[in-house]
């Protein structure tokens, strides 16, 4: 018996030319905008919530003063290096693609003048680099008191601080904690550690004295004593 024999054709796929030109379009395009994604410079940065450290001294801290690439920023360690800052308490960044940057301060309270240094509500005392003048300065020794002194008029409203010249502790045998404020407008407030937060009614306070000079008792009892003369 004979056996038959079976061609089997092959036929041979041609290549798509213009499929594969496509394919590698596609390519060329994706890796051209990650390459300017990468190189594409930061151009705008906003910086708020600063009264004491100055927008300039926080771009240099923040390391990004030579405007480099955005994707950068996300390596960069921003807000570590901003908290080493003796004034700043805490740091928010938002970026904003694809070259916006946020940075959002938030400041140790600056709360007077104590040796010639500067007393932030963080308890650290620092040099005085901005020159404020506006703070009362605290004339004699509170080392004994310090923590609970910083904690207390932390508390004091900043319109309050700048009416107070300067700051004596007068502790005597009833209270250790007492202070004399010497006011701005030549009235005296006595005072003690655990009452601080009434200073913050001074002003109403002072319209009672309609004029007059006098001695502000918070300390104990809440009266007023009129100077004479």
């Amino acid at each position: 018996m004979a056996t038959k024999r079976i061609k089997i054709k092959v036929t041979q796929k041609k290549l798509n030319i213009r499929k594969i030109i496509l394919v590698v379009l596609i390519l060329l395009f994706i890796a051209f905008s990650v390459a300017y994604i990468i190189k594409l410079p930061l151009k705008n940065i906003y910086v708020n919530g600063n009264e004491f450290v100055s927008e300039k001294t926080i771009i240099k801290t923040a390391k990004i003063d030579t405007y480099p690439p955005y994707i950068n920023t996300y390596f960069l360690n921003i807000k570590e290096n901003l908290l080493k800052n003796d004034y700043i308490k805490n740091v928010k960044i938002k970026r904003q693609f694809p070259n916006k940057i946020y940075i959002e301060i938030e400041e140790y309270k600056p709360i007077a003048i104590y040796n010639d240094k500067l007393i932030l509500s963080s308890k650290k005392m620092v040099t005085n680099n901005n020159d404020l003048k506006y703070l009362p300065y605290v004339i004699n020794n509170i080392d004994s008191v310090y923590d609970k002194f910083v904690d207390s008029f932390a508390k004091v409203d900043t319109d309050v601080l700048e009416k107070i010249s300067h700051i004596e502790y007068a502790p005597n045998d009833v209270d250790k904690e007492r202070f004399i404020l010497y006011m701005v407008d030549n009235n005296y407030v006595h005072i003690t550690l655990s009452k601080v937060e009434k200073v913050n009614k001074y002003n109403s306070i002072v319209n009672e004295l309609d004029g007059k000079k006098g001695i502000i008792y918070l300390d104990s009892g809440d009266y007023l004593e009129i100077k004479k003369g």
